[in-house]
């Protein structure tokens, strides 16, 4: 399960940050680092703070956006400690462990921590299906990134030690690929081309937005349609537009 769990840090500005956090990996079993757009990396800091995690560093996959940090992943977990409008259900890390290990143990998770100033940005909450709270001291709450990214691949490692997969599983895993949910990449594709249906029809007001494309994702990450539901929305917003360019088909 460990070895589908890919740690994502998101514009870092330490690079001492990104050693550590190597660090903290290695010592729970995740080997899977991906770096969007980090200040300064690779870095001589980040090797020293790394100690003998150097081969996570070796291997890390550098990007320069968030869409290609997650394009394989099928499920995205959020990482901060401020709350938002629209934000993911929220999970202790604890919870979050039990689920991923019970119901999402096959699939592709991206575990994404934001920048150290401020986390994650509103866009970038906008693309996770659930939301991970450290329970800390509220009077002093603030955690370094390699502690927190410690803390949750910790109760990832417990739980997958402990079996609990059998004891929570809800769902029986599904083996038909086009069963499992989509990528990343592909709700993106999708959601492009509803925004650009929905432009047709009129339906959204670019000149009045509002929040409407945020709550259709939030539907949507609740819902997280499979290969074949996938199909299915496709081809209703590819019909809506042939009809459009050809009203005798309505």
């Amino acid at each position: 399960m460990l070895d589908n769990v890919n740690i994502v840090l998101s514009h870092t500005s330490h690079p001492g940050n990104i050693g550590a956090t190597a660090r903290a990996m290695k010592t729970m079993g995740i080997a899977n680092l991906i770096l969007v757009h980090p200040k300064k990396f690779p870095s001589a800091e980040a090797t020293v703070r790394a100690a003998h995690a150097d081969d996570v560093l070796e291997h890390a996959v550098v990007v320069d956006t968030l869409d290609e940090g997650l394009k394989e992943c099928s499920l995205v977990v959020g990482t901060s400690a401020r709350s938002r409008y629209l934000d993911a259900p929220l999970l202790t890390a604890r919870e979050l462990a039990e689920k991923l290990v019970g119901e999402y143990r096959d699939e592709k998770v991206a575990l994404l921590f934001g920048t150290e100033s401020a986390g994650l940005t509103n866009e970038e909450v906008s693309r996770c299906h659930y939301h991970v709270y450290i329970p800390a001291n509220p009077e002093y709450s603030s955690l370094n990134l390699a502690s927190a990214v410690q803390l949750i691949s910790y109760e990832l490692r417990v739980a997958s030690l402990g079996n609990i997969a059998e004891q929570t599983r809800k769902f029986k895993v599904k083996d038909d690929a086009k069963t499992k949910p989509v990528t990343a990449e592909q709700m993106e594709g999708y959601y492009q081309h509803l925004e650009e249906t929905l432009i047709q029809t009129e339906y959204l007001d670019l000149k009045h937005p509002k929040m409407l494309m945020s709550r259709l994702r939030r539907l949507y990450n609740r819902a997280r349609p499979d290969h074949s539901e996938m199909q299915i929305l496709r081809g209703i917003l590819s019909a809506i537009q042939k009809g459009f360019k050809n009203p005798k088909a309505f």
